[in-house]
């Protein structure tokens, strides 16, 4: 099995930048911890680096290999990031994801019930979480108060059914 494969295996499992240490302990299985390699194995991950990014430079991919400030990594060339916009949603912070769960598991819920349950900082979240397309708002009839519910959206980001939750 070629050093520039495994490699190119190692970034697709990681998913995050490495440096070559951390490439190398993968390799020999010594764990993530960077530790001090000899002069001749860091030659031979770096020779099996830049076969790799010689590879991906030469086929036709939507997949590069990158060197940044925190090490190498297996990234999309910046030419189809337009797509990420439309298929990944941003990541959402642990109290969005908590409000958002209020909002599911209460599924519909009035906006003041849900800042009683989460905090005035679930204002913010709703906002984001509208802007998302995750949740949606709807006025109330008799009151001053939103209806917050989860959108299809949600639904299939998360790979839920639609059936309702109680």
């Amino acid at each position: 099995m070629k050093l520039a494969t495994q490699i190119e295996a190692i970034f697709y499992i990681k998913g995050r930048p490495l440096s070559i240490e951390e490439i190398y302990a993968y390799l020999y299985q010594q764990g993530s911890e960077s530790s001090k390699i000899s002069a001749e194995n860091r030659a031979l991950v770096e020779d099996a680096l830049i076969e790799l990014m010689n590879d991906y430079a030469h086929r036709d991919s939507a997949l590069e290999i990158s060197e940044t400030e925190a090490g190498y990594s297996l990234q999309l060339k910046n030419e189809y990031g337009y797509l990420l916009k439309e298929l990944v949603p941003a990541e959402l912070g642990k109290g969005a994801l908590r409000t958002l769960a209020a909002v599911a598991i209460k599924n519909p819920i009035l906006q003041t019930e849900l800042i009683d349950l989460r905090g005035s900082s679930a204002y913010q979240q709703v906002s984001e979480l509208v802007k998302l397309g995750f949740i949606r708002k709807r006025e109330q009839a008799d009151g001053r108060s939103y209806w917050l519910e989860v959108t299809n959206k949600f639904h299939q980001y998360f790979e839920i059914s639609n059936m309702a939750i109680s």
